[in-house]
């Protein structure tokens, strides 16, 4: 029993250590903030900024109330265990059992603690783009965005394809896509950069073994404080046709934007079906990102460190090569860390990447 005692004292201890790590005050405030605004009478006279408030407060209350509890039934089964003078085996298995349950959602959740670092806290637009490799490519291209997606789901995070534009033989030459959570854009980092994948083409009658890239950008949805004053003489804004399903001109608008920031010529295009200034809206977002990552990298010179790994989606450049012909397997070039079982990778299990990367970067 001593030795059950120990090991729940010493949870308990890891637990309330990493805690300070969190800014779970800070998220209390937050939380409060946005209750405060939900009790409005006008909060759903705006849908879409209400639905984001909602999705927002229940992701945050989520993660506060998960590390509250976690400590909370640690200390109740530590307590137990003190004053338990019975050492039958039914009572000795019962708090092995809760000990274990408790140890694992504590092993799953804490490498949080690892991300301190700036933007680490703030909600995320990633983009994908198809590289060298053709068709294959960018069907390479749409199972990472279904990678990607599928690890948001499983974090809990909101995600919303703001862009995205198709092969014409299939898959996706590009998307982006805003994902709002705890921690999106620091859980997302490790995903930066160029993506390989080998394997037996099914887009040649041959099949032969071909070789696929994709690149995977990664930028901070910053706060309205954050963001950056820009003089509207730097912007250059065009409005071009959107066409919609159906091909053809069916459903043409102008809604599609194009805003170039002339003193550095970065351009953000949106084309999506949605209403020019909703369009706008999402690509001042994006530039405003570009352009803060942009002057943290000329300050701090730290470039890995903001956006990831900006190079061209090609041999030689990947940070993560996924094969599967002529064998299986996963490995990260950055931490050498490796699995045998592409197919959970390719169905959003990422935890064991994301977590060897971020203790790699911490060391």
């Amino acid at each position: 029993m001593n030795e059950l005692v120990k090991r729940f004292e010493n949870l308990l201890a890891e637990i309330q250590g990493l805690k300070q790590h969190l800014n779970l005050p800070q998220k209390e405030q937050k939380i409060l903030e946005l209750e405060e605004a939900m009790q409005r009478k006008d909060f759903w006279s705006d849908n879409q900024r209400a639905q984001k408030i909602t999705q927002e407060h229940s992701q945050l209350k989520n993660f506060y109330d998960f590390w509250q509890n976690l400590e909370k039934s640690v200390q109740e089964i530590l307590d137990i265990a003190k004053s338990n003078t019975d050492e039958s085996d039914e009572t000795v298995q019962f708090l092995q059992k809760q000990a274990e349950d408790l140890e694992n959602k504590y092993r799953k959740n804490r490498f949080v603690a690892l991300l301190s670092k700036k933007y680490d806290d703030h909600n995320a637009i990633f983009s994908l783009h198809s590289g060298a490799g053709g068709v294959d490519a960018q069907d390479w291209a749409e199972m990472l965005l279904r990678m990607f997606l599928r690890y948001c789901e499983k974090k809990g995070f909101a995600t919303e394809i703001l862009e995205m534009s198709r092969g014409e033989q299939g898959g996706v030459k590009s998307a982006v896509v805003e994902a709002r959570g705890p921690h999106a854009y620091g859980l997302l980092k490790s995903e930066a950069g160029v993506h390989r994948l080998v394997r037996l083409s099914p887009f040649n009658p041959a099949h032969t073994r071909e070789t696929s890239f994709a690149l995977m950008e990664l930028l901070p949805l910053l706060e309205s404080q954050e963001e950056l004053k820009i003089d509207p003489k730097d912007l250059k804004i065009e409005a071009n046709t959107s066409s919609g399903h159906g091909g053809q001109s069916v459903n043409t608008t102008y809604s599609a934007i194009r805003i170039t920031h002339i003193p550095t010529g970065i351009k953000v295009s949106i084309q999506n079906e949605r209403s020019q200034h909703q369009n706008r809206e999402i690509a001042m977002k994006i530039l405003m990102a570009k352009l803060k990552t942009l002057g943290e990298e000329k300050l701090q010179k730290q470039k890995q460190e903001i956006r990831g790994e900006f190079k061209s989606a090609e041999w030689g450049n990947q940070i993560r090569s996924y094969v599967l012909h002529p064998y299986k397997m996963v490995k990260d070039h950055r931490t050498n860390f490796e699995t045998s079982d592409p197919e959970s990778v390719l169905n959003g299990d990422l935890d064991e990447f994301v977590e060897k990367y971020l203790e790699k970067k911490a060391a």
